[in-house]
């Protein structure tokens, strides 16, 4: 149970700074509703778990991808960009923003899904995040042969916490803002998108 508190811990810390994902899994749900900014916010702590799995169990393929940090983090940053522009192109084009989040079909759900779970793990610097959590455990770890299981389920439900706080929190404030708000959202979220991709691939290079 420690190894298990401590897991959900971890999850919620390494989740809660609200970089580009958070944005994205904001902008998500005030266009798109729940099930979107749910399936982004799912996305990430899935990424979160699947790190958790790598670390706790000590695999070779941490090594690897940290090996490899600088190309993900310029393909990651790249997207981001991307998602940016067209956040900032909805703005332009589009004279008047719903009155209502659009409801998600079901290839909507599944692309918000994998983008946010490609983007979290094109940053394998949280790899980094979770070894220094991790250490924290002690010997309930040692003592436990479950523990590195125990952990990735509590990684995943502290994150996926997270997010399904901070989706309900967007859905609470999209409920009180004007069409106007939301179109200016379309441009903030773009230019903070597009910036943040930007410095995240700068800083790969």
């Amino acid at each position: 149970m420690e190894v298990l508190l401590k897991g959900i811990a971890i999850g919620f810390a390494v989740a809660a700074p609200v970089g580009p994902i958070g944005v994205l899994c904001i902008k998500r749900t005030l266009e798109n509703g729940r099930s979107a900014g749910l399936a982004s916010g799912f996305g990430a702590a899935s990424a979160d778990a699947v790190y958790g799995v790598m670390v706790a169990a000590g695999l070779a393929m941490t090594g690897l991808l940290v090996l490899y940090a600088e190309p993900m983090q310029l393909g990651g940053g790249a997207l981001i960009a991307l998602l940016g522009i067209l956040s900032l192109r909805k703005f332009f084009t589009q004279d008047h923003a719903p009155e209502a989040p659009a409801v998600a079909n079901g290839g909507t759900v599944t692309r918000s899904f994998f983008t946010t779970f490609i983007l979290t793990l094109s940053n394998p610097m949280t790899i980094l995040a979770f070894l220094g959590m991790i250490a924290g455990l002690g010997g309930a770890a040692a003592q436990n042969q479950h523990a590195p299981y125990l952990l990735v389920v509590g990684v995943f439900l502290g994150s996926a916490l997270w997010w399904l706080m901070l989706v309900h929190g967007a859905l609470f404030a999209r409920a009180r803002l004007s069409g106007r708000a939301m179109r200016n959202i379309d441009l903030i979220s773009g230019l903070v998108l597009l910036i943040w991709g930007i410095w995240i691939a700068w800083g790969a290079l």
